[in-house]
């Protein structure tokens, strides 16, 4: 290789990105040191900045060559996951450090799916099931999946689906991009976004601006799914997202000679500098080896490396509350829809806040309100700030009744005769005056007052 990564400046150039550090404005003493992430892409490369100047990739597995290895000379279909990867946990090393990910101290394991850039459901499932096995010697807690199946079928028939769940069950936290057919007559999720248990991150468009007042939703894919779930649970930065350039690449090469050429005709009539910025900013580059990018491909990284400091905020939480966390944190866009929206916002500080207060360590079955047992219909609920939480449904006419009570755990509980066979639609009710819907259950319908209604269906 003849390109140098070093023998220019890193400065940033006019059409720079606001830091993704300093976007989601976390703490920034956390940074996923001891938490390893899996990524789950079409190819990938070493980059510096998971190398450099210690290597935190832990382990590289192609499903299709299991015996290959990573190799410095990237392929086409590398760019994506190389992307995918760094946005979250690169350090910055070819940017001063300016556009690191936030779990910039976590270990990377990177799972290679695709046959020279093409990809199959069987070999995403083969990705997650050879996760599922290595995750206690890679110490893996978080899987981010940036690419999708062919459609959106009933979880239980699909062999994507079928492993992300087994994943979360084995306790590892899956996040998965929504994908971006929002805008188009076919906007559903596909597996595994579709999976009832994996955190679903749909996208918003911050016009590269801090604050929230100039906010638009991403064409994020949305639900609901074919088994009637609200898709997707949250949303996070899917555009001015930084992101390394493939090495070694025409792209590459391009971005690093237009950043010499502003440096050097800084001083020069506008006419050519304006040239030079026009090439600039269509080829979206803000550095001599960053540009910026757009996706829920790079949603989903975000809130994973999140999932990162959460965990090494307070390692003993589970997948169920985790997720809980996440969406009991977000903020939802005002005027925006709630079925493109779903809990809103990520909000970063909030979340891995509340990780450093939860005490309470829950299995995944305290998060699957409501079921039956004995023609009872049994709801669970978690909130530490409640101090009374009761139930409201159009079976009980939409009046507070069914009070639940707290066990020792502090997970909140209550009982109901079943209603009879039926689709029923109920919210929780908070001290009295807060109403919300179920965050366990993700069968839901718009209320009408920009939230929605937990919906149950009884046979």
């Amino acid at each position: 290789m003849t390109t140098n990564l070093h023998n220019h400046s890193h400065l940033q150039n006019p059409f720079s990105v606001i830091p993704t550090s300093v976007r989601m404005n976390v703490d920034p003493e956390l940074s996923g040191k001891g938490i390893t992430i899996a990524f789950l892409d079409s190819g990938f490369h070493p980059h510096p900045d998971l190398t450099t100047p210690v290597d935190r990739i832990i382990a590289y597995h192609d499903v299709t060559q299991p015996d290959a290895r990573l190799e410095d000379s990237p392929k086409e279909w590398d760019w994506h996951g190389t992307m995918t990867s760094v946005a979250a946990a690169g350090n910055g090393s070819l940017s001063d450090g300016v556009y690191r990910g936030l779990a910039h101290e976590a270990g990377v394991v990177l799972v290679k799916v695709s046959d020279r850039g093409k990809i199959t459901e069987e070999n995403i499932a083969r990705g997650l099931d050879w996760v599922i096995k290595n995750k206690d010697i890679c110490n893996i807690r978080v899987v981010s999946i940036s690419l999708g199946g062919d459609e959106d079928v009933p979880y239980k028939d699909n062999i994507v689906d079928q492993k992300a769940e087994e994943a979360i069950r084995a306790g590892l936290i899956v996040v998965v991009a929504a994908g971006n057919s929002g805008c188009m007559d076919r906007h559903h999720t596909v597996p595994p976004a579709n999976s009832p248990s994996v955190i679903t991150v749909g996208g918003y468009d911050d016009n590269n601006q801090l604050g929230n007042a100039n906010l638009h939703l991403y064409c994020s894919s949305y639900g609901p799914t074919a088994d009637g779930l609200i898709k997707p649970e949250i949303i996070a930065p899917a555009m001015w997202v930084a992101a390394p350039i493939l090495p070694y690449t025409d792209a590459y090469k391009k971005a690093q000679a237009l950043t010499e050429l502003i440096e050097t005709y800084k001083n020069e009539p506008q006419a050519i500098r304006a040239e030079i910025e026009s090439l600039l900013r269509d080829n979206k580059i803000i550095s001599a080896h960053y540009q910026h990018v757009d996706g829920t491909s790079f949603a989903a990284p975000i809130v994973a490396s999140v999932v990162s400091l959460i965990l090494q905020a307070n390692p003993e939480l589970t997948p169920a509350t985790v997720k809980n966390i996440l969406i009991s944190t977000a903020e939802r866009i005002e005027n925006a829809p709630v079925l493109r929206q779903g809990y809103g916002m990520l909000n970063a500080r909030a979340a891995v806040e509340q990780a450093k207060r939860e005490k309470h360590v829950y299995e995944n079955n305290h998060f699957l309100s409501p079921r039956m047992e004995a023609k009872k219909l049994i709801f669970f609920y978690h909130h530490d700030a409640a101090e009374k939480v009761e139930l409201a449904a159009d079976f009980t006419n939409w009046t507070a009744s069914n009070k639940f009570e707290k066990d020792p755990s502090g997970m909140w509980r209550a009982e109901v005769k079943s209603p009879g066979p039926g689709r029923y639609r109920y919210k929780f009710i908070l001290n009295g005056n807060q109403w919300v819907d179920d965050p366990s259950n993700g069968l839901k319908e718009p209320d009408n007052h920009g939230g929605f209604n937990s919906v149950v269906e009884i046979s």
